[in-house]
Formats: structure tokens, C-alpha cells, sequence
């Protein structure tokens, strides 16, 4: 397995302290269902993300993206997710962006059509709020890691 599968493998088992409890982060109600990030015209939509396919070739699935999607590729674009860690402390370099909140540090919120490798400029700070993130998109056909998406070159939004 590569280094960054190892890493994203990784982000399942790390124990934030509202995760590891199985309670809602701060400031949501732990009753209400959680629910997608509204739409915004200026964001890449995760419903975009989502037009992909797997196809088996020989002996194994890769993915088929949409036009929509590979069009996206190799793009500067904005997208909007909530962060899962991937590196221990306050400051995040490296982390995967999540269409929906982690609930349980065991579980991923999602199939990698939901998910984006983020590779940050500069350190920003964990948070359990939604996060607008600009980057190069790559759109990946064939990482041995699983991930359809990495941003990189990325900076918080202002």
C-alpha cells in the first residue's frame, strides 16, 4: 500500500473526542440528521463529484468519470466539505475534505466519490465547520489508494 493510502487508511483510525463518544461535533444538534452543504453557484457540487462509475477491467474496478467531471481535471476550483484529520495537532497540512461530518472515528462518511485529498500551501486550523477550499484539482483514474480527488496547491477560501 502507498504512503498516501496508508495515510487516508489511517484517517479512519484516528479518535477525535466528539467521534470516539459518538456524539454530534460542537455547535450541531446531536438529534437532527446531518444533512448535504447547501448548493453555491461558486462551489464545485459534490453531486458533480458523484457522476462516476466504476467499471471492471480484467480483474479489478477503476473509475469512469463523467465529462463534467474530467473536464474539472487539472482546474483551479473552489469546494466546500468538512475536515477528517490525517495528521495529529491543531494545524492541518494534509486531511481529506468530506462532503458530509465524520460521526465515528472508525467510519468514513462517505465512497471516495465523496471525498477529496487536500494538500494545503500553508497550515489551517481543525475545525468541525464546513471548510471552502480552493486548489488544483486532480482527478484521479487509477491511484492505487482508492481516491478519485486530490487538491492540491490549496489555501482556505477568504
Amino acid at each position: 500500500m502507498t504512503k498516501t493510502g496508508l495515510t487516508i487508511l489511517s484517517a479512519c483510525l484516528i479518535s477525535f473526542p466528539a467521534a470516539a463518544q459518538h456524539v454530534a461535533p460542537p455547535g450541531m444538534d446531536p438529534n437532527a440528521p446531518f444533512k448535504p452543504l447547501e448548493e453555491r453557484k461558486d462551489i464545485v457540487s459534490w453531486k458533480t463529484f458523484a457522476q462516476v462509475e466504476l467499471v471492471k477491467q480484467k480483474d479489478r474496478y477503476v473509475p469512469q468519470f463523467s465529462s463534467n467531471v474530467a473536464a474539472l481535471d487539472r482546474k483551479d476550483i473552489k469546494v466546500q466539505g468538512f475536515m477528517m484529520s490525517l495528521e495529529m495537532g491543531e494545524k492541518q497540512t494534509h486531511f481529506v475534505l468530506s462532503a458530509m461530518p465524520s460521526t465515528c472515528a472508525f467510519c468514513l462518511p462517505g465512497g471516495p466519490e465523496s471525498l477529496v485529498e487536500v494538500q494545503m500551501k500553508k497550515p489551517v486550523k481543525y475545525t468541525f465547520d464546513a471548510l471552502v477550499i480552493t486548489g488544483r484539482l486532480a482527478v484521479l483514474k487509477d491511484d492505487p489508494s482508492g481516491i478519485f480527488y486530490r487538491l492540491t496547491d490549496a489555501e482556505q477560501a477568504k
